[in-house]
């Protein structure tokens, strides 16, 4: 077992510009995980960590050591200064562990429920929607190129785990959707739009969210298929939070489905 005192060591140092930034998690494909249950999580889907990090104040916790158990190595152990530098919640017990970031193939048609995120920038909004999606069990998310992260370590711990029940698609460019859509495309706005109590939501469909300010792009609009729809509210404010908006739709959609006999799953399929 490998202990590591100083702030000098390359894995440490390698360690903080992951958890520090959004361009090295890009450039290399990987982030950072921190807590028992996000990294129990991430191996019970995927099975591989690259490095497991725990603090030296943490070693003879039972939850810890049946971890370690299971992945059949040893973790990197961290003095309690250096973990309380790099960990991102402050004061925890970790575990903190570098991952691949999962990057599933894009499908050539697309004849299930996604949801899309156009420009979706707040971690917390996008770290709650995506929970919101595997509790209903719509599991295709796509996010368009400007869209925050979604493996980024804010939006991983405000999705409480989620990440590993879905598939996650980054960087989609409207073009994709154009393309291979094969179902109906309902995008959520305010104004100049169906509503959401009167549309049928029993079919299959792609859902767009838009940017928490500017709502959602002309062009998702423009889309073939493409049609807008609200959620009713009184006049004391102009809009809902995007997260919750998200909430209530893909739960009304669930109720319907319910309605009709169809329980939790979704219909259609990603090919």
């Amino acid at each position: 077992m490998t202990t590591i005192r100083s702030a000098a060591n390359d894995h440490y140092r390698n360690l903080l510009r992951l958890g520090g930034s959004a361009r090295e998690r890009r450039r290399s494909g990987q982030t950072v995980i921190e807590g028992i249950h996000l990294v129990a999580a991430f191996v019970e889907r995927y099975g591989e960590l690259r490095t497991l990090f725990l603090p030296e104040r943490a070693l003879g916790l039972s939850e810890h050591a049946a971890l370690i158990a299971r992945l059949g190595r040893a973790p990197t152990v961290l003095a309690d200064p250096l973990f309380e530098r790099a960990s991102l919640v402050g004061h925890g017990n970790g575990p903190l562990a570098v991952i691949d970031v999962p990057v599933p193939a894009l499908p050539e048609s697309i004849a299930c429920d996604v949801v899309y995120l156009d420009r979706i920038q707040d971690p917390g909004n996008l770290g709650t929607i995506l929970r919101t999606c595997a509790a209903v069990g719509v599991t295709t998310v796509m996010l368009s190129p400007e869209a925050t992260p979604a493996w980024s370590p804010k939006v991983l711990r405000a999705g409480m785990g989620a990440h590993f029940h879905l598939q996650i698609h980054e960087a989609v460019p409207v073009a994709v959707l154009a393309e291979r859509a094969r179902v109906d495309i309902l995008g959520l706005r305010a104004v100049d739009a169906q509503c959401l109590y009167d549309v049928d939501l029993v079919a299959p469909a792609i859902w767009l969210l838009g940017n928490e300010g500017a709502g959602l792009g002309e062009e998702l609009m423009a889309l073939p298929r493409a049609r807008a729809v609200s959620i009713p509210q009184a006049g004391a404010v102009e809009s809902l939070n995007v997260a919750t908006a998200a909430a209530v739709a893909l739960y009304e959609q669930l109720r319907q489905r319910r309605s009709a006999g169809q329980g939790t799953a979704t219909r259609g399929e990603v090919v």
